[in-house]
């Protein structure tokens, strides 16, 4: 099983993801080709365990860029310079699979 089908589980959240996923094919390609660099990093580094958190984190960018393109902004007029702190900030709330492997390491531990 992959991470994303891990973190995607059921049909219902596997068809939602695929929606957002057309939504953002329906960006100009600014907006698409910055959405699908956020979408690697935040695989890569948010480490999202969570499809509440990934459902929330995604649509949101997508409306954001939705309105952005809307508006005829540049995408670091939405997200900052500093995309990769813009995309942190989204998940500074969630829990990460850091989060999980430090709990399980510390119920390990405590068992003794």
């Amino acid at each position: 099983m992959s991470i994303f089908e891990k973190i995607i589980g059921s049909l219902e959240d596997k068809r939602e993801w695929k929606a957002m996923e057309e939504r953002a094919k329906a960006l100009p390609s600014e907006y698409l080709n910055a959405y699908n660099a956020i979408k690697k990093y935040m695989w890569t580094a948010s480490g999202l365990t969570d499809w509440k958190d990934t459902h929330r984190v995604f649509s949101g960018i997508l409306e954001l860029f939705e309105e952005g393109a809307a508006e005829g902004k540049k995408v670091t007029d939405l997200t900052g310079e500093n995309v990769a702190a813009f995309c942190d900030e989204l998940v500074k709330d969630s829990k990460s699979w850091k989060d999980k492997y430090r709990a399980k390491l510390n119920n390990t531990i405590g068992r003794d």
